[in-house]
């Protein structure tokens, strides 16, 4: 019995956890700003990523962002024990308009904590077309 209540602690923690998480990247997705706001001059931003994981199949992404959309260029970790994790595309994006280049390819190992090191990655094209 009191094996089942500290497991249910932990979930309940666990899970407290992860929507603190959940908020606070909602909320820095909100204080981010427009993408018209920071980068006037791009029309649109096209995202296209394969997620890879040990042991699963990848899983293709693709993002689609306006200048509408919130400049906000973090995507999450897939892996459910991955603690902190995620793949940040800011600076990739950010140089690219900087420097007004097309398009980039590249690769991005999972940042965060998990008991398995190197647990995934994204293998990313990102392309940007301007006003």
């Amino acid at each position: 019995m009191n094996f089942e209540r500290n497991e249910r602690n932990m979930n309940n923690n666990k899970h407290a956890a992860m929507m603190e998480k959940k908020q606070e990247m909602m909320q820095q997705r909100r204080e981010a700003g427009s993408i018209a706001t920071h980068f006037p001059d791009v029309a649109s931003i096209d995202m296209n990523m394969t997620y890879n994981q040990k042991g699963t199949k990848s899983i293709l992404r693709t993002f689609h962002f306006t200048p509408s959309s919130y400049a906000f260029f973090i995507v999450n970790c897939l892996r459910k024990d991955c603690a902190d994790g995620g793949f940040d595309l800011t600076q990739v994006i950010t140089t690219m308009i900087r420097n007004h280049r097309a398009g980039v390819k590249g690769v991005l190992v999972c940042k965060g904590t998990d008991p398995s090191t190197n647990h995934s990655d994204i293998v990313y094209e990102v392309s940007v077309q301007y006003t």
